[in-house]
Parts: C-alpha cells; sequence; structure tokens
C-alpha cells in the first residue's frame, strides 16, 4: 500500500487538498488530509505539488512508416519518454502499409503493447472499403479496437475516398465506435503545392503556403455533412484554426456528435518558425500557423470548444527532415512530442494565461481517456481507476533541451524554451517509475487497453 500525502488532488471537475490511498495498482480512497492509515504504507510526501491523473496522449504515432521514412521509437522508447512527460498511457496508429489489410497492421501493432513501460491503446485505419472492410471492423471492434483513422489527403498512400469514409462511418457507429479523421483537401493541397513549386518556393521555408488553411476548413465541412448524414460521431484530430473548430461547434449545435482535438505545437508555436535556420525541424500537417491564428485557436482551450490535447508524436531525427527540405513534398511530417506535450501546454496555458489545472486535466486525460473508451479506468484518480498519477510541481522552472529528453530523436522544436511547471514523480500501475529527473522502473508492464463501445449520449458531448 502507498500514500500520496499533502497534495492538492487535481480532476476534471474539481481540485482540492487530498491524501491518495493505492493498492494492488488501484486508487482505492481519497482521503482527508492527514487521515489516518495503516503504518505500514509507503507514504509519498507530494506537499505543495498538484497530484494529477496521468495523461493520456490520444494521438501517437510509434514506429510510424510513410513513404520512405519510418518514425525512429519503439514501444520501449515512446513510452519512456511519455511517462517522463506526465502521460501514463499513450493511443497508438495501425495504419497499413500498401496491400496490408486494417485487421493485420493492428494486429502487429497490438503486439507491441507489452514492451511499453506504460499501457496502450490503439486506433485502427481504413483506406479503401472493400466486402472484407466490415467483417475486419467488427473483429478488432471484439478485441476493443474501435475507432478507426482516416485520411482526407496524401492521395495514393493513406487518404480514403467520401465513399469509404461514409462506410466506415456507418460501420463504426453500429459497432460502437467513431472514425477520427485528419482533414485536409488533397486537391486543395495539390494545387497549392503546384503553384509553390512553379515559382521554386517548395521548400521548407514556404510550408505554409503549401498547405493552406482553406483546405482544413473545406475538409471539415465535407466530413462533418457526410457524419451528420449518418448521425455518426466523429473526432477531428489536429484542427489548426478557429475557423475550423467552429464549424465543428456549429455543427454540434445542430445535434452531430463532434470532437475536436488540438495539438501542443499549434497551441505554442507559429509560423515564424519557417523563417529560421531550420525550417525543416517544424514541418508537420497541418502547418504551424501565423501567430494570430494560434492566438485565437489557444482561446478556445478556455471556451470548451476543444475537446482533447494530443501530440501527434512522430519521432523523426534532424536527417531525416533535411533529406528533402528542398520539396516539402516528400518530407517526413511531423514532430517529436510524446514528453514535451503536458509541461509545454501546462506552462503556456496554465502558468502563463491562468487555465484551470482542472480544465488541463479535462483536456489532456480525462477527455482523451472518454473519446477512447477508456474512461474510468485512465483519466482520473477516483477510488477504482488505474494509479497512474503524476505529481507536479507547478512552479518549477526548466529549460527544455533535447540532450535532456528522452525522444529517440536529436531535437526538439523547443529547444531552448524556459518552462514553469513539470511533473517530478510519476507512476504507472501503483509503481513509481519517475522520480527526481530519474528512471526508478524501467521494467516493461504494458498492457493493450480493450476500449468500451463508446457511450456520447447524457452529459460528454462534447
Amino acid at each position: 500500500m502507498r500514500i500520496v500525502r499533502g497534495g492538492t488532488v487535481v480532476e476534471s471537475n474539481w481540485s482540492a487538498p487530498a491524501d491518495l490511498v493505492i493498492d494492488d495498482g488501484k486508487v482505492v480512497a481519497l482521503l482527508a488530509p492527514g487521515t489516518s492509515v495503516d503504518e505500514s504504507a509507503e507514504v509519498i510526501d507530494a506537499t505543495g505539488k498538484l497530484v494529477m491523473p496521468g495523461g493520456v496522449d490520444p494521438h501517437c504515432h510509434v514506429g510510424f512508416t510513410s513513404g520512405e521514412f519510418t518514425s525512429l521509437d519503439s514501444y520501449l522508447e515512446c513510452t519512456t519518454a511519455a511517462v517522463f512527460g506526465g502521460t501514463t498511457t499513450i493511443v497508438d496508429f495501425a495504419i497499413p502499409r500498401p496491400g496490408q489489410s486494417p485487421l493485420d497492421a493492428a494486429e502487429k501493432q497490438r503486439a507491441k503493447a507489452g514492451e511499453g513501460l506504460c499501457d496502450s491503446a490503439l486506433h485502427a485505419c481504413v483506406v479503401e472499403w472493400d466486402e472484407t472492410t466490415g467483417g475486419q471492423l467488427a473483429t478488432m471492434a471484439a478485441a476493443g479496437i474501435r475507432t478507426v483513422k482516416m485520411f482526407t489527403t496524401y492521395a495514393g498512400e493513406t487518404m480514403a475516398n467520401e465513399h469509404t469514409i461514409l462506410n466506415t462511418m456507418q460501420a463504426t457507429r453500429d459497432l460502437g465506435g467513431m472514425v477520427i479523421i485528419h482533414c485536409e483537401s488533397d486537391a486543395i493541397v495539390a494545387d497549392a503545392q503546384n503553384s509553390a513549386a512553379a515559382t521554386d518556393d517548395i521548400d521548407a521555408s514556404h510550408m505554409s503556403r503549401t498547405r493552406p488553411e482553406l483546405a482544413e476548413t473545406a475538409s471539415v465541412a465535407a466530413i462533418l455533412a457526410i457524419a451528420e448524414s449518418q448521425d455518426a460521431p466523429v473526432y477531428f484530430v489536429h484542427q489548426s484554426t478557429s475557423a475550423a473548430v467552429e464549424l465543428v461547434v456549429d455543427a454540434r449545435k445542430r445535434g452531430v456528435v463532434a470532437f475536436t482535438e488540438a495539438v501542443a505545437h499549434h497551441l505554442t508555436l507559429d509560423d515564424t518558425a519557417y523563417a529560421g535556420a531550420e525550417p525543416e525541424r517544424f514541418v508537420c500537417c497541418p502547418p504551424l500557423r501565423p501567430a494570430g491564428i494560434v492566438e485565437g485557436l489557444g482561446r478556445q482551450l478556455f471556451t470548451g470548444n476543444i475537446t482533447t490535447i494530443g501530440s501527434d508524436h512522430c519521432c523523426y531525427d534532424t536527417a531525416q527532415k533535411r533529406s528533402h527540405r528542398h520539396d516539402v513534398r516528400h518530407m517526413p511530417n511531423g514532430l517529436p512530442g510524446v514528453e514535451t506535450r503536458l509541461p509545454v501546454v501546462f506552462s503556456h496555458y496554465v502558468a502563463g494565461s491562468g487555465l484551470a489545472p482542472s480544465r488541463f486535466v479535462e483536456l489532456t486525460a480525462t477527455n482523451p481517456a472518454r473519446t477512447n473508451g477508456l474512461y474510468p479506468r485512465k483519466g482520473s484518480l477516483m477510488p477504482g481507476s488505474d494509479a497512474d498519477i503524476a505529481i507536479w510541481d507547478p512552479e518549477l522552472e526548466w529549460t527544455v533541451t533535447s540532450d535532456e529528453l528522452h525522444m529517440a530523436t536529436d531535437y526538439t522544436p523547443y529547444e531552448g524554451r524556459r518552462l514553469r511547471g513539470k511533473p517530478v514523480t510519476v507512476l504507472v500501475g501503483g509503481r513509481v517509475v519517475v522520480d527526481g529527473g530519474r528512471l526508478i522502473d524501467p521494467t516493461p508492464h504494458g498492457r493493450h487497453l480493450p476500449a468500451a463501445p463508446l457511450d456520447f449520449s447524457g452529459a460528454f458531448r462534447m
């Protein structure tokens, strides 16, 4: 038995001083501060700290292959970085390679879960509908894989047409699941890229020009229409503009069950990074937006319009990013971020802008667990939940450097950024895994988490 004593426990809808009792990997009690417990219990002193549920990262690519590039981390490396950043559950993607079925991709990726330091869940992916797809989705749903990633861009690789998207929405709806979707109009993107190439502006420094904001909003509007026609829930990944978010908000007002995810880099970085000495390090999709758009997107955290914050972690290194820096059409899109997601957002928005810690927990742990069928096992510290706990020092000031991070890459887009707030002790399943900047328990205990059928009736519809 362990007791976390002296801290302020932060849930998504309340926070208060409390002592937390852990036994057999679970939270078993929340007690008034100083309540007597078994004298043999190990005490973890959280005086002056925030005791939060471990983060749930709903958008994490591990060993992801796209085109000629494969991101560099294993499950062990990715989850090690995750726990140092206060994240104790990741949701990975099983994106099939050409010729591979969605079910085969999911089974191979799911088998890696035991290599992790923390638990993981999985999104399936459908690229093209055929006579076997419905059965594959039913098999995966029975195994607890209920969310299905789809793309409206990357023609010839992962892009799905609208017939495939509609059919997949029908099937996932009936299986207690949901489509999660990357929205950019491929036609608008291709035209913008061709236009940029014609004027020799297709390098990384012109990334913003090659994937305009309109490509995102046009695709979001089209996908919302399909979801509305099928009365199917839909979750939009990495929305990068307030205009895209507002389309989802308007659909919710019409009764559509629709969710917005933002990611840390779109909330804290802007397109001036493309004017720097190494713009290729910031090439992501959608691209970083102008500062005014970033500020507007950040305001949506306070209104409740954004449901979750993910990382969209893609662990490429500098050599991979540089290999095609003169033509973004061939570059690997994505930034490393599983370790920095929580500290960067906490520093910028909680410490810097007054976002309530409870709202931070809601965005980064509770709602990601809910939208993936993992709540209340994850994303909560109420009795019965897994004892995945991040104990934060909200006043600790530190500087981000790639040398001191744990991701399997040689750079971070936040190099040199001064932050306030950091998880100093992290427990996974009641075991202390990280403490004082050191890895205490390197033993993989990761489990694949089967998602429960998704039910968005009642209170949680945003």
